[in-house]
């Protein structure tokens, strides 16, 4: 396989996402994460600004340093889906930390924080965790090019046999 392997992208829920059904003065939400040609989404929400996703999008990464970008669009029936933001998901800090090695170390321990800056898309701290073998990041993301909207996930990375790996 030519991907470093897999990144397993566990979307919580929407936070005060853009009203674009005005006579219901709500939005029909879901998300769509792309990586390069990879393109993954989540089901729609039916009328709701704070939707609760709860569902794990898994795209392959053969390259760190093509964009990973999650769009939130509004699901219309008749015309075109509207968009409700986009941000990018910054995962070089956490990739960093994988690569440290955590193996052994004690359970729970949060190993980096990142703040939000210029950078990132980020509105609050995000905390990298080694929790139970495995390293995650949470993060609430701010939706770009849009009047209000964030994402709350989690990131995970899944070594795959047969993949290059982050360490060669």
């Amino acid at each position: 396989m030519d991907a470093l392997g897999l990144l397993k992208i566990r979307v919580r829920r929407g936070i005060n996402l853009a009203v674009r059904d005005a006579a219901r003065g709500s939005s029909d939400p879901y998300v769509i994460v792309t990586c390069g040609a990879h393109k993954v989404k989540t089901s729609v929400v039916k009328s709701n600004l704070n939707p609760e996703w709860n569902e794990e999008l898994t795209i392959s990464i053969k390259d760190l340093n093509v964009p990973i970008v999650l769009t939130v669009h509004d699901k219309d029936t008749f015309s075109l889906d509207d968009n409700l933001g986009n941000a990018e998901i910054d995962i070089k800090p956490y990739i960093d930390c994988l690569r440290m090695g955590f193996q052994g170390v004690s359970d729970g321990i949060t190993v980096e924080r990142i703040q939000p800056s210029e950078n990132n898309c980020l509105v609050g701290e995000s905390c990298i965790i080694w929790k139970e073998e495995k390293m995650t990041q949470d993060m609430t993301i701010g939706l770009r090019k849009i009047e209000c909207g964030e994402v709350e996930l989690q990131i995970e990375w899944i070594d795959l046999p047969g993949c290059k790996g982050l360490h060669n």
